[in-house]
């Protein structure tokens, strides 16, 4: 059987795996950005409770806080994955109802998000500590209700300080959807492994792998960079 080059290993087309390969990138890619919107609006929520809510709330987003951050994320992925989707469909059958059948990419979806959700939360809450207490005061004197004053004034004075915290928690994403593959989701690394495993060329397709992960970031932080600048406008000008 004539040994195919490394060229060939990486093209589209089979025998080539690059086409499985881009296809576990663009899954990567799906599962990171529904993980990551997930821990936005779980982060809003949150970091809203831990400044505004009663001690009740408080304490409970601090115990959910606390133990996402203390265990390591593989631990969290295997554990909300497997004893997650169980609880659900006990509770399911419990309720008189049929178990559902969770996709793999929702269930990715949700245990990034509720991983992600801890550390966003801090995130934007830090942020929304920097708010001089004046712009707040201003609209509270205008009568503005809280919902408005969360929506107008709070959500866009925080982004400036926001984003680099932000940033970082969205590389941290792509590189958590990695850890699916311990559960059997197919995206980037999986693929790769399967492509690798089945060659016998490990430096070939784990190389590949991090050159796509490296293009992700590179990409991401090109976009952050523009996303922050248009951000803090404001703040640059009455900087100088």
């Amino acid at each position: 059987m004539e040994q195919l080059t490394g060229f060939q290993l990486l093209a589209l087309s089979p025998p080539g795996w690059g086409g499985a390969l881009l296809r576990g990138l663009v899954t990567s890619l799906e599962v990171a950005a529904g993980g990551f919107a997930l821990g936005q609006v779980i982060g809003i929520l949150g970091s809203a409770g831990k400044l505004y809510g009663g001690p009740v709330i408080r304490d409970l987003m601090e115990i959910y806080t606390t133990v996402v951050r203390a265990i390591p994320e593989l631990v969290l992925i295997v554990l909300l994955y497997y004893a997650g989707t169980a609880a659900l469909n006990n509770l399911m059958t419990a309720l008189g109802f049929s178990s559902v059948d969770i996709s793999g990419m929702l269930a990715g979806i949700l245990v990034i998000g509720l991983v992600q959700g801890a550390y966003s939360t801090e995130v934007l809450r830090g942020a929304i500590l920097a708010i001089p207490p004046g712009q707040i005061e201003a609209g509270r004197a205008y009568g503005m209700p809280p919902a408005m004053i969360m929506r107008r004034i709070t959500l866009p004075a925080m982004l400036p300080h926001a984003i680099p915290g932000l940033a970082n928690l969205w590389l941290v994403t792509t590189k958590d959807t990695a850890l699916l593959a311990v559960v059997g989701f197919t995206e980037l690394t999986l693929a790769t492994r399967q492509a690798a495993g089945v060659t016998h060329e490990y430096f070939l397709f784990f190389s590949a792998a991090g050159v796509l992960y490296l293009a992700v970031t590179l990409i991401s932080n090109v976009l952050l960079q523009l996303l922050e600048r248009r951000a803090s406008r404001g703040m640059k000008r009455r900087q100088t």
